[in-house]
């Protein structure tokens, strides 16, 4: 876990990154709308945050000495949700972050599946030492909810919906439920 943690970006390095996706990137790409949309989220996640003392107290509490790693990538509506809240709230809380580009080494993710799949954000709770505590991810069990409710009958609960409630859900929520979810598995 070392040599990743090594790799990753800091998280203001990670939303240079993504800025830079959305200026470098062709808007005839498959990817634009989702660095664009990405960013757009990830700068309002940021504005609209605030910590809560009792979270801070919690983890405190806790004495956790480790680190959090976030496998993400730009593109992903989950992570833009959640990853900025995790940041700036482990980070105010004194735990170094780093985020670890998905896409840049899949041996990493490839570690740490999600039914089978890729899916990310996914967070990792080390230790002092690099070893792996626990993880959490890709999204809330909120979220894993609505996914679940869209798998079982798209025709009842189509794909537009489900987008459509689980950003308004992200927008509402801004990333407590992720941070509290979290701090129960450290």
């Amino acid at each position: 876990m070392e040599k990743y943690w090594n790799q990753a970006l800091t998280f203001n390095e990670y939303m240079q990154e993504a800025e830079k996706r959305v200026q470098q990137t062709a808007n005839t790409d498959e990817y634009f709308t989702y660095y664009e949309l990405g960013l757009h989220r990830m700068e309002r996640t940021l504005k609209t945050f605030s910590i809560e003392p009792e979270h801070l107290e919690e983890v405190k509490n806790k004495q956790f000495k480790g680190k959090i790693l976030i496998i993400s990538e730009p593109w992903c509506g989950d992570a833009s949700a959640t990853v900025p809240a995790v940041a700036k709230f482990f980070e105010a809380a004194g735990i170094e972050v780093k985020v670890f580009l998905r896409d840049a080494d899949v041996t990493l993710i490839d570690q740490f599946l999600t039914n089978g799949t890729q899916s990310i954000p996914k967070v990792l709770i080390l230790s002092e030492d690099f070893t792996v505590r626990n993880t959490w991810g890709p999204r809330p069990k909120y979220g894993v909810e609505l996914l679940k409710k869209f798998k079982e009958n798209e025709t009842v609960y189509p794909r537009e919906v489900f987008y459509n409630d689980l950003q308004v859900y992200y927008a509402k929520n801004r990333g407590k439920d992720a941070i509290e979810e979290i701090l129960n598995l450290i």
